[in-house]
């Protein structure tokens, strides 16, 4: 029998890296997973890779309605929702604070972080109601607690993250347990984003490269991820709440 044998589970960011390895993990282990994505053609594509246990939906996290009809179809699909998986995110490349426009720190701050605030609001009711309660999962990142400079909407967004992690565990407590996993930068399409390569420096070259600054000596992989949130989100973890899970190799040292 697997750790999630039974769960019925959501995640969000599902259509890649490390939303997708989690969903494809959650099944693995017994799960009933809804995978969720902006992207319809991601959706569609993970949907086939997680397997039949998998449904799909497309939503933007970011729209208050649109996450109340996430909710509401995953209930009626599987008759309750045991975890959600807040793991859609985005980044921004590296840019002084004087250049970093109003629209990319609300962007970053809205799928970031507020995306969390709305989940919890919709799956609240449903958990409360069940007899064993449910987990709410956070991806938030190590750049939460060890910013750097660039990236000022990112940590910000990432650090509120981990805030209302804790905001939310307390309140919620005790049917609802809820949690974090802070990964390091990881080796996703993503990590591009960020804007870490030297001028004329390949990809790989910028991942070794950064990855030997851990004291792991690598960059988180998506299954370092899907393996805490895997043991976070069954009832081994039964007893924690309100934990940010760092996943960095040590680099927050």
């Amino acid at each position: 029998m697997g750790r999630l044998e039974g769960k019925r589970t959501i995640v969000t960011g599902a259509g890649s890296g490390l939303g997708l390895e989690s969903a494809v993990r959650f099944a693995a282990e017994g799960a009933r997973v809804v995978v969720v994505d902006i992207d319809e053609d991601r959706v569609r594509d993970a949907v086939a890779g997680v397997g039949e246990r998998a449904s799909g939906h497309v939503c933007d996290v970011t729209d208050e309605a649109a996450v109340g009809a996430l909710v509401d179809s995953a209930v009626e699909e599987m008759g309750g929702v045991d975890c959600y998986f807040n793991n859609a995110g985005i980044a921004h490349g590296m840019t002084p604070l004087a250049e970093l426009t109003l629209e990319t720190w609300e962007r970053v701050m809205a799928v970031n972080t507020t995306a969390i605030f709305l989940a919890a609001k919709a799956i609240a009711p449903v958990m409360s109601d069940q007899p064993d309660g449910g987990v709410l999962l956070v991806t938030s990142s190590i750049s939460g607690r060890r910013p750097r400079p660039g990236l000022t909407a990112y940590t910000t967004s990432k650090g509120a993250a981990i805030t209302l992690t804790s905001a939310l565990a307390v309140e919620l407590a005790p049917k609802i347990r809820v949690n974090g996993i802070a990964p390091l930068a990881a080796a996703t399409p993503m990590f591009a984003e960020f804007g870490f390569a030297a001028e004329g420096e390949s990809p790989e070259e910028t991942e070794r490269r950064v990855g030997e600054a851990v004291p792991l000596g690598r960059l988180t992989e998506p299954s370092d991820v899907a393996s805490a949130a895997v043991f976070l989100a069954s009832d081994e973890a039964a007893y924690i709440t309100g934990e940010t899970l760092n996943v960095d190799g040590g680099r927050h040292l």
